[in-house]
């Protein structure tokens, strides 16, 4: 399976400007690009091929004086920045054609050179390495200083730089890893995600949500108000933004690294991680937006996903429509409704609940008849006795 390995950059002034460069080169052959086929979709004209579209917008475009300055950059880069436009239209029109599962996706913008990430790739045709001194040596930007955290675990077959909001750099490559199984162990668990505890587990434990960015909001509105009054165009403004890039990177990095820690513990103490598929879209355009962002439940169900991949472990995801909630781990039962104000309830056979966990709970049996029922028989407990107060028809009607 490959992996992404990213490590901090620190370039010169005089790498920088090569960097800028790059990212200017790479966007504009992109936007180029973008317009051909734009314009000829409009005229009427067959789709341009790939081998036409680099020799227009690369090679001749080279030859021209609006586009000479193209030849000061690695050629890798312009040909990777035509990759991500083809990568881009495969994905949208599998997306409106159907063979393209989720969301429907976009066709593909022009960038700008205000985006808040930049970023060029370098593959293995470009002849990148890595120092004995431990430095990048990128193809007509020199070697750059890495801080390197920790071994590569094999050579890579690309790598990424990137330029974020906060102007930070940072190199990502992409490795070819082999799985490395832990022991087996016989413990498995069911994992409901929340807001008031961030993580309920199936043996009762609850995990606490750090709510980086709630307790990162008073320095945030302090640095967002000194960006308002600043004048558009000027130096000051830019010195603010950036105050305010580099805060939201803090939030942004502290939720990673609980995520990664976490994630890690429990993929080293279960055999089988089970967790509910979360509608997390349609959850970010409630009242509850700021809360769900803060969370940030797909980073963290991704990260338990291959984990699991890489070191043996079994993941599993349940239906979103699913009673986890609803339902008494008990004797089956399905309650006819559960505001989010209910935190714990008492169930007819006098179970009596904590929400979250009964939850979990039911969230491990589920994924345990879902994994174990290989014939498509209904293993899962089925309804229980309708209450004395619950509709139904009258005896004897027609």
């Amino acid at each position: 399976m490959q992996l992404r390995h990213n490590f901090r950059l620190y370039p010169t002034p005089g790498q920088q400007i090569a960097m800028a460069k790059a990212f200017g080169c790479a966007r504009v052959v992109f936007n180029d690009a973008l317009r051909a086929r734009q314009d000829a979709r409009e005229q009427g004209l067959p789709y341009l091929s790939d081998g036409e579209l680099s020799k227009r917008v690369i090679t001749e475009a080279k030859k021209t004086p609006e586009r000479s300055w193209l030849g000061e950059v690695s050629a890798v880069v312009l040909q990777q920045a035509l990759a991500d436009l083809n990568t881009a239209y495969r994905n949208f029109f599998a997306s409106i054609t159907g063979k393209r599962k989720g969301s429907k996706v976009a066709p593909p913008r022009f960038r700008s050179k205000r985006d808040n990430r930049q970023a060029i790739r370098f593959t293995r045709n470009a002849r990148f390495s890595i120092t004995t001194g431990g430095k990048l040596r990128l193809p007509k930007i020199g070697d750059v200083p890495v801080r390197w955290s920790r071994p590569l675990p094999a050579a890579p077959s690309s790598v990424t730089v990137v330029k974020d909001a906060a102007g930070r750099y940072f190199a990502s490559f992409v490795v070819e890893v082999t799985e490395q199984p832990l022991p087996p162990v016989e413990s498995e668990t069911g994992i409901d995600l929340g807001l008031s505890a961030f993580a309920v587990l199936s043996n009762g434990r609850k995990l606490d949500s750090p709510r980086f960015l709630r307790r990162a909001e008073k320095k945030l509105k302090r640095l967002q108000r000194a960006l308002s009054r600043k004048a558009k165009g000027s130096n000051k403004r830019a010195k603010a933004r950036l105050a305010v890039a580099r805060q939201h990177a803090k939030v942004t990095d502290a939720r990673r690294e609980f995520h990664h820690q976490l994630s890690t513990q429990i993929i080293r103490e279960n055999q089988t991680v089970i967790v509910e598929d979360l509608a997390v879209k349609g959850l970010a355009r409630t009242r509850l937006a700021k809360s769900v962002h803060d969370a940030g439940w797909s980073q963290f169900v991704t990260m338990l996903e291959y984990k699991a991949r890489l070191y043996g472990r079994a993941f599993h995801r349940i239906d979103r429509w699913f009673p986890s909630s609803r339902l008494c781990s008990e004797c089956g039962t399905i309650q006819q409704s559960m505001p989010l104000s209910v935190r714990s309830w008492t169930c007819p056979c006098g179970a009596v609940h904590d929400r979250d966990v009964n939850a979990a709970k039911n969230i491990l049996a589920a994924g345990r008849a879902d994994r174990l029922n290989a014939c498509g028989a209904q293993v899962r407990p089925g309804p229980g006795l309708a209450q004395r107060e619950e509709a139904g028809s009258l005896r004897g009607a027609a």
